[in-house]
Formats: structure tokens, sequence, C-alpha cells
């Protein structure tokens, strides 16, 4: 079911109408087989593979509680990861690494036949593995108390509106919230409708409809520069319309139910530098590889050499965490780049920070131009993360440089761009400008249901409703 379909609708419904009249224990049990439900509407042969990971999880975090002994606890964290990376690794990467073998042992003069496992990827697993992996890391470092309940705990790996897509929450936010009482006051409701309208636009209208766009011109065997510049800008709003309206729905829907969910973007294409990107950028899953890879291979606390290795293999690892393919491993390179250049340049500047020695010029450059310049570079990323392979990145990238040819359809996809994509920006300049991210919920009654008509005027007039799944679905 997608969060912009009827179905979902029917069901969340329901979910809402049964769950509000039911106690704590036995409503988080029917929260628990609502979220298999809707899990298993996917893919119901998948369920056992959730489960293996909850009662896996469950039980390792249990008896790191029970133990004392350091090398024990270890163990059991060690054994949970090994277990759960490996489950990933097969089903999302087992394909992956025999395609790219076969060519290598060929190349050495070895006869090898050509065969695929064909594992079919299970929605999410990307997701709900790190958020439970993350949660058995916090009970080894005695950050939280393992919950004792396995219905609360199976809930907090499963709670639907997050399940499938993010934001991966942390034990010491989420499952805390499942373990109390809530109660949804006027105020929760009033929020989540906003982030579930603002979430639907976002999907619907904006990424929706820009993706035919970028589909056509990624699918050219030789594109224009015109038409690859439009494709990329299209992507760029296209998946951050995409991942972030699925996330405000999934925030939406959480605060109908009583569940607070972590921000997961805040106007990224607002950021001056690469280090700034990602602290607004699918924010739960950069700073899950800040907590869990990049401070325990040693972070920035052995010398600028080091810090720069860590960088680059987080980001490496945070690619191929997207999905099999080389795209993803080169877009992953990049970022890692990206955050090293500004990493040494940092430490340049400090040398200039003395009374008798001014900074550089570019060190204090306007900030649009700042935003302008990342921007650019985060599209630059973009093409490598959207190509289906490298040789078109390659293509791409000559057409930039070579074939500036101009024609009427290039002329419609830029209008039909601009028009879409406009009033995001100039949206999140206001609120950039007023450090406001609720500006539309806070302004006056006549302005804030001028923009709520507006809205709504363009989900019906331009929605697209249950046709195209989101984007990240598929990691």
């Amino acid at each position: 079911m997608l969060f912009n379909s009827f179905d979902f609708l029917l069901f969340f419904l329901t979910v809402f109408a049964v769950q509000w009249w039911l106690p704590h224990r036995p409503r988080n049990l029917f929260l628990l087989l609502a979220s298999c439900f809707f899990y298993a509407c996917w893919d119901w042969r998948f369920l056992g593979l959730l489960w293996l990971t909850i009662l896996t999880d469950y039980t390792f975090s249990r008896l790191m509680e029970r133990t004392d002994s350091d090398s024990s606890r270890k163990w059991l964290v060690g054994l949970s990861c090994t277990i759960n990376l490996s489950v990933l690794a097969y089903f999302k990467y087992a394909n992956f690494f025999i395609d790219s073998a076969i060519p290598l042992v060929q190349r050495m003069g070895l006869p090898v036949p050509h065969w695929q496992l064909n594992v079919v990827l299970p929605v999410g697993i990307s997701f709900y593995t790190f958020q439970s992996m993350s949660y058995v890391i916090d009970v080894y470092r005695l950050q939280m108390t393992p919950l004792k309940s396995l219905v609360d705990y199976g809930l907090y790996v499963t709670l639907f509106p997050q399940l499938v897509a993010g934001p991966i929450e942390r034990g010491t936010h989420l499952a805390l919230q499942v373990t109390r009482k809530t109660r949804v006051a006027w105020s929760d409701c009033s929020d989540g409708s906003w982030l579930i309208l603002k979430g639907l636009f976002k999907k619907a209208v904006l990424a929706d409809n820009l993706s035919p766009i970028v589909d056509r011109i990624f699918s050219l065997s030789d594109p224009t520069g015109p038409e690859v510049m439009i494709g990329v800008y299209a992507f760029a709003f296209q998946i951050y319309g995409d991942f972030s309206g699925y996330t405000d729905i999934a925030r939406g829907l959480g605060k109908w139910l009583g569940y607070d969910l972590m921000m997961n973007f805040r106007l990224p294409y607002l950021a001056t530098n690469p280090s700034d990107f990602w602290q607004r950028w699918h924010i739960s899953l950069s700073t899950w590889l800040r907590d869990y890879l990049y401070i325990p291979l040693g972070g920035n606390r052995f010398g600028t050499f080091m810090t720069c290795r860590n960088l680059m293999l987080t980001m490496v690892l945070g690619g191929l965490w997207h999905g099999a393919r080389w795209t993803f491993v080169c877009w992953g390179l990049y970022h890692g780049l990206l955050l090293v250049a500004h990493r040494l340049w940092s430490e340049r500047t400090k040398l200039y920070e003395t009374p008798n020695r001014p900074q550089p010029a570019t060190a204090n450059a306007p900030w649009l131009l700042r935003v302008v310049i990342m921007f650019h570079l985060t599209c630059l990323g973009w093409l490598m993360f959207r190509a289906t392979n490298i040789g078109q990145v390659g293509t791409m990238l000559q057409s930039l440089i070579g074939n500036w040819s101009w024609s009427a359809t290039v002329s419609q996809d830029l209008w039909q761009m601009l028009l879409l994509c406009l009033p995001v920006v100039l949206m999140h300049f206001a609120q950039e400008r007023t450090g406001e991210l609720n500006l539309i919920p806070r302004l006056s009654f006549l302005p804030r249901s001028l923009a709520y008509s507006c809205i709504l005027m363009a989900l019906l007039s331009l929605g697209s409703f249950g046709g195209r799944e989101f984007i990240y679905f598929q990691f």
C-alpha cells in the first residue's frame, strides 16, 4: 500500500479508529499486527525475514542485560551485527558481487558459467536492519535498557509509518515512546495533518510530475547538454520531493498515532558546504553512519590523514547502502571526496584566523554564492546516483561539454520544471530566512487558509495518486 493511495487511506482510518479505544498493552499488540499486515501487503513471504531480525536482536539484547561479562556482551553484539549484516548482504548484494566477479575471473582466463541467484530484494530491509542494529548497539553501550516485552520491541521495529523508508529511528527515541501510554492531543493531529498535506504535495505534485521528464532524459542514448542539465535538476527535486515527502507523511501519521518520529530533512539544498549538506539530507542515515561507523573508526581523533580515511570509508559504505550498483559506490566516493576537500580547506583557513593575517576572500563568500555552488556539486552527485551505469555518466558529462543544441522539447521541459520547482524554492528561502520550518502553520488565519487552499487545489488538479512507488522503497 502506498501512502498516496486510497487503499492506504482506508487502512489508516480503520487502524486509527480501532487503536483510539484500546488500552495501552492491547493497543501496542494491535498496532504490531496492523504493521505486519501493512508489510505483508508488499510481499507476505518476507514477514518471516522481518521477524528473524526482531527475534534475533530482541534475544541478544535481553541476554546482554543478564550478563556482567564484557567479553560475553561483545560476543553477543558482534554476533547480532554479523547476522543482520549477513542477511542484508545476501538479499541486497549477492547478485552484485557475482556479476562483478565473473568478468574478473574470465579475464584471468578461467572458464566460469554466467549465472545469477535472482534474489528478490525485500522492501525496506536496509531501513529496519539499521534500526534494529542501532538498538542492540545502544544496549551494548549501556545507553538504554532493553525492552522487556517482545510486542513492544516488535512494534519499535515495524511501526508502519516508518517501516519501509524510515526515518531510521533509535531505541533511545522511539522505543521509549512505545513503552509509555500515549494521549494524542489536538495539536498533534493538527501538526500531523500539515505534515501529511505537505508530504502529499511533495510526492504527488512535485516528484511524480517531474518523474516523466527525468525518465525520458535518462533513457536517451545521446542527450544534449540542455537535456542533461534539465534532467539532473529535475531529478534533484524529484528525489527530494519523493523522499522528504515520504518522511513528512510518515511523521504526520506518527503524530496521529501519538509518536514523534525524527526529522529527516532540513532544507538540504540551502546547504553551504558538504558537511552542512549531510546535516540536512537524510539526517537519520547520516547520523547513524556517524555514530555507528565514523566515530568507531576513530572519527577525527587521530590526525588529518585518519580523519580523511574515515570520511571516505563512511561515505563509500553509505553509497553502497543505497544499492548494489557501481554508480552508488561512485556517488559515495564522490561525496567522500567533497567532505575530505572541505575538511582540508577548513583546516587551511584556520591558519589565517589571526589578527595579522586576513582570511582568504573565498572563506567569506556571500551566502547565496556558497548555496549555489553546493547545490551544483550536489547535482553532479545526483547524476551518478540516477544513471544506470558508469558509461551513462560519461556520456552525459560529454554532452554537457560539447552538445548544446536547443529544441522545443527542452523549452517545454524547462517551463514545466520551473513551474513545479519555483514555489518550493521560494518557500525554502522564506523558511531559511525566518528560521521557521513550519512557516505556513504559524501564519495568521487568512494567509494560512490561502496557502492550504492552493496546496489542495494543486493536489486535486496535478496530483498523482497510487501510481508511482517512492524511490527509496528500492533501498
